[in-house]
């Protein structure tokens, strides 16, 4: 497994080691002990499968603020632009964001630790999106920012994606009532 950085030093691009014959392919997307010896310590307790039939769909920014939840994302079918924001008070990269297309066909994956909000916009379809969690959802700890903030100056590459209704009516970041927001430790 390739640990691939991006433009934010929590966040990472993975790659893992494809093996190949007349076959087909294998690879292993998740070992606790190979994720560990890169640096990711958390232990994931649930799996999330999101199934998306059109273009253009954008899912978030979503984050969890008492039960925060690291992720750990791939597609096995088609192809998303993924986002994770920074949205811990204090950190030196606050509202910045890292973007990494996840394909089925590249196999990648990214991994967004604690305090950063998450979308993804669907660019080929159909989609089938993965990722594992390292805390349940909770409903009620559920927030998200806005993912046409202006201040966030991410290029989606659309400006008019589909939208769940709650995703269109989130705040600006810097409208984000501070209390739910995370803090930079």
């Amino acid at each position: 497994m390739q640990k691939i950085p991006t433009n934010l030093s929590d966040v990472w691009e993975l790659q893992p080691d494809i093996f190949e014959d007349e076959r087909g392919s294998f690879m292993e997307t998740y070992s606790q002990r190979r994720f560990a010896e890169l640096g990711i310590q958390e232990q994931f307790v649930q799996d999330n499968h999101s199934w998306t039939l059109k273009k253009h769909t954008l899912r978030g920014l979503h984050y969890q603020i008492h039960r925060p939840q690291a992720k750990l994302c791939r597609v096995i079918e088609g192809e998303v632009l993924d986002v994770a924001v920074d949205i811990r008070l204090g950190s030196p990269t606050f509202g910045k964001s890292a973007v990494v297309t996840l394909s089925a066909r590249k196999r990648n994956l990214i991994y967004i630790p604690f305090g950063f909000a998450h979308g993804f916009l669907v660019t080929q379809e159909p989609a089938q999106f993965l990722y594992k969690c390292s805390d349940f959802y909770s409903k009620a700890d559920e927030r998200g920012i806005y993912w046409g903030d202006p201040a966030l100056d991410i290029d989606w590459g659309t400006a008019t994606p589909l939208l769940h209704a709650r995703d269109a009516e989130f705040p600006k970041l810097a409208d984000a009532p501070r209390s739910d927001l995370p803090v930079y430790a």
